[in-house]
């Protein structure tokens, strides 16, 4: 995956790369919370292109470069949002449309996925972003949340089950 140095053949390799990989990278970062997922694989890519020369490891060498890059821009956003004050969320019992735009359903649907991810351990929520989401390998993976590679394949199984019973738990409890 080695551009060669060449500015033509790392603008076609950026094009290619964010082409096939924008949505993953900005659907992982909307999974782990970030109020500005776009903005952020904007971010993401940017980082990438300085590197792209030293890029070894064909597709799966870049795609887990881009998450790796992901992965501490969603670390940098958790750490200052601890330091930061909180912002009050959309109130919708004060919005006085009398319709649900598709807007709003659409965000109504995110909020219930969102939910579910945010009741799990971060762990949890992280591995399933990585190996769903993003669909890291087990490897690619590992090396990201700097775990082995058995202990993300558990990590991951138990994160399936935890999901698993909230799903049914929460179809029991709806009439």
């Amino acid at each position: 995956m080695r551009s060669g140095g060449s500015n033509a053949d790392e603008r076609l390799l950026f094009t290619v790369a964010y082409r096939q990989h924008a949505a993953t990278v900005s659907g992982y970062l909307r999974s782990q919370g970030l109020a500005d997922p776009e903005a952020v694989t904007q971010d993401v890519f940017l980082a990438l292109f300085p590197r792209l020369p030293e890029i070894s490891g064909g597709a799966d060498g870049l795609r887990a470069l881009l998450f790796s890059i992901a992965h501490a821009r969603v670390v940098d956003h958790h750490r200052r949002r601890s330091t930061a004050p909180s912002v009050s969320e959309y109130d919708p019992e004060s919005d006085l449309r009398t319709t649900h735009s598709a807007e709003d359903i659409a965000l109504a649907s995110h909020s219930h996925v969102q939910v579910l991810l945010q009741s799990l351990p971060d762990d949890y929520r992280e591995v399933l972003a990585l190996r769903i989401i993003a669909d890291l390998s087990l490897d690619g993976t590992a090396q990201i949340m700097g775990k082995s590679t058995g202990a993300v394949k558990q990590l991951q199984r138990r994160a399936l089950a935890a999901l698993r019973t909230q799903l049914i738990m929460n179809a029991e409890s709806t009439p």
